[in-house]
This record gives C-alpha cells, structure tokens and sequence, in this order.
C-alpha cells in the first residue's frame, strides 16, 4: 500500500487537507494516510487537534513507498524550526513524487525555489512575495484556487481553496475521476441543498 504524507507543524490548518484525508483512506484505494513533521513530539493544529506525526525528518525512511507528499498550512511555516521540511520536499522533487502545497505552505515552497520555474498559485503575489523573500517565481504565479502543474508534479492553492486543493489531489492520485469526482466536488461545495 501506497503511503500519502502529510506534513504537519504546530499550528497547521487541519482542515485543509481533511477533505482529501478522508477520501484517500477509505478501503480500496491504495493509500495510506500518514504524517510527517521535523520531529516526532505531538504537534497541535490551528483548530487544537493534537496529532503524533509517525515520522520525524531525521527519522524519515527512504525505502517507504510516498504516493505523495501534502503540506496544509498554517502558521508555522515561517518558523526557522520547520525550514527542515525542505528535506523531504527536495526527496519527493527528486524522485519524481507529487507535491501538494496549500495556503502559507506555498509560501515555504516559494521560499526555498520550489516554485520559480513552475506554474502555481497561492495567497494572492503579494502575499507570496511578502513572506517569501527568496521567491522568484512571479512569471509563473496563476490567480487561481487550486493549480496543478502537471508537467512537475506540483500542486499548490490559496488558503480558501482546500475543496479545489482535494479535487486535484484525487484526480492525480486517481482516486475518484470524470463524473464520479465532479459530483464528489459538487456535493462538497454546494451542499445536499444548495442555499
């Protein structure tokens, strides 16, 4: 079975990878959901859910077989601390493995030129300029709420875009697809009842 890390740090945005979370550890995908943070002590998210990550960095085990790597965000991105997650981004970029980055975790990627040379989205350019010094990447920069760039396995969105984000993810993994995923997202964004 395929594992899906997710990256998580103290004051990460647990619900903007709860939609896809779910879906991708229901029986008979493949996929196994699993969390990954700079180390192994109990990291506390934004809506005050603790979680114990199963891997730390320094801990983190090459021969596991990553379907992909998914970063929510949150507000611990900036924090020197947690710069030691480019360790397993630059792993899953060099062995071809999706990375998904969501709100201020598209921040870190543009910080550390994950972004400079690839279609990507965020919260909003200036946001992303503002907190990414490093960021170089404007040329490239798409005003959207979830943006997969295909030709680099990649996949970023801004902060209010975790359903767009899911849809993405699962079409990638293959995990729902055509109507099956559209309705998925429908269902999802407008309700039983739309208002």
């Amino acid at each position: 079975m395929k594992e899906v890390l997710i990256f998580i740090t103290d004051g990460f945005a647990d619900w903007e990878a709860s939609y896809v979370s779910s879906e991708l550890n229901k029986p008979g995908t493949g996929y196994r959901v699993k969390t990954i943070a700079i180390d192994q002590e109990p990291k506390v998210s934004m809506g005050g859910l603790t979680v114990l990550p199963d891997y730390s960095v320094s801990e983190f085990n090459a021969n596991v077989d990553i379907a992909m790597l998914i970063m929510p965000g949150g507000t611990g991105w900036r924090e020197e601390k947690n710069q030691l997650a480019k360790v397993v981004v630059e792993y899953c970029v060099s062995k071809d493995i999706p990375v998904a980055a969501i709100c201020d975790a598209t921040t870190f990627l543009g910080n550390h030129g994950f972004l400079d040379n690839h279609k990507h989205t965020g919260n909003t350019l200036a946001y992303l300029k503002e907190g990414a010094p490093n960021y170089r990447g404007d040329q490239h920069y798409v005003e959207g709420q979830s943006i997969r760039d295909e030709n680099q396995n990649l996949i970023t969105a801004n902060g209010s875009g975790a359903l767009e984000f899911s849809r993405h993810i699962l079409e990638r993994l293959g995990v729902l697809e055509g109507e099956e995923l559209n309705q998925w997202y429908e269902l999802f964004k407008k309700g039983y009842f739309p208002s």
